[in-house]
């Protein structure tokens, strides 16, 4: 009983098979057939590598949302190098709400000019025959996140209850000289390989009364990705430098002013990978594309070939038997045509 239930069984799936076997007799094979086959697996074959190196690459996607997070500090990371004296230049920054923030965080450091960081690094302290003509500034400090100036000028930073001042009057207008380089300026955690926008910036100038003002607008970024994920933010400037003159109504002070503001808005930056189940489901449907194109084209070209060959074979081409056929009843239509003209005659 148990070889019968197994034998009805293996019947009735046998009848479900939507992939019959035809036999090897019954197959016909041409050349055309076979060279439409190299085409369309040559196809397959090169779409398959080259869908292959999509699935291997990543993109990024981007998000926008309503940055909700006010409560946190927002770090503001400098490396500015000016050339003026360490004792006649000072850094500080002052929110929106009127808070100066404590400049702490940066460091003074008598440099020359033109040398850059990395290669300060190189330069030996018995080969240096330069005097010290700059102040690089550097460090980071936190502050709200709120719009804010950061601002470097003439004389040191001091508090006192109706704001903030800087002792300038012991300090020469003569050796008033903004003229400066940013090796880096950013903004949240810094994070390897990443370029800011005034990285790099080099500014001189040949007046004592220049101002040099930098507009920015940061937008806090969510960065998230296979190797890295962490919080930081990306800005925009714009720059825009005068010279302060009183008289002509350009007033100011002279000096570096960095004016920030925050967005409300934050991008969430993430790395995007094909998944596997579609990037199977991709390759099949390209085997499964070309194999079902070349199909119905060589059989659809295969049509138009017959048929038109099929009637040029019927008015040049016949069979010997048929020619032979056709060639005596013209011989006998030859022969007998005079004898029917004779006997019309003679009538």
């Amino acid at each position: 009983m148990r070889r019968l239930s197994r034998r009805k069984a293996l019947s009735l799936v046998k009848e479900l098979d939507a992939f019959p076997k035809v036999s090897e007799s019954y197959k016909e094979t041409s050349a055309s057939g076979g060279t439409v086959s190299i085409l369309a697996f040559s196809a397959m074959a090169l779409l398959a590598v080259l869908e292959f190196f999509v699935y291997q690459d990543t993109w990024m996607k981007y998000e926008y949302e309503v940055d909700k997070d006010f409560s946190s500090k927002l770090r503001i990371n400098i490396d500015i190098t000016v050339t003026m004296k360490c004792q006649h230049v000072g850094a500080d920054i002052l929110d929106l709400a009127e808070t100066m923030i404590m400049s702490n965080g940066l460091q003074y450091e008598p440099v020359i000019f033109e040398l850059t960081p990395q290669q300060r690094l190189w330069q030996r302290e018995d080969a240096l025959v330069e005097p010290l003509n700059a102040c690089r500034i550097h460090g980071h400090v936190y502050v709200n996140k709120v719009a804010g100036n950061l601002h470097i000028t003439v004389g040191k930073p001091i508090h006192h209850p109706q704001g903030h001042a800087h002792i300038a009057a012991f300090v020469s207008h003569d050796t008033y000289n903004f003229s400066h380089r940013i090796d880096h300026l950013s903004f949240g955690e810094e994070i390897p390989g990443i370029i800011n926008p005034l990285d790099g910036t080099e500014k001189i100038t040949y007046n004592n009364n220049q101002m040099f003002q930098y507009f920015i607008t940061v937008v806090p970024t969510r960065l998230k990705t296979y190797k890295i994920s962490t919080d930081t933010h990306q800005f925009s400037v714009t720059e825009r430098e005068r010279v302060i003159n009183h008289a002509a109504g350009s007033h100011g002070v002279s000096g570096i002013f960095v004016k920030y503001d925050t967005s409300s808005l934050m991008v969430t930056i993430s790395e995007q990978h094909m998944p596997l189940w579609q990037f199977l489901v991709r390759l099949c449907g390209i085997i499964g594309g070309i194999f079902s194109t070349t199909g119905m084209l060589h059989g659809l070209v295969g049509f138009f070939f017959n048929c038109i060959c099929c009637r040029f074979k019927l008015r040049v081409y016949r069979p010997r038997q048929d020619v032979q056929v056709h060639n005596q009843i013209n011989n006998v239509n030859n022969h007998h045509t005079p004898l029917l003209a004779d006997d019309a005659l003679q009538e």
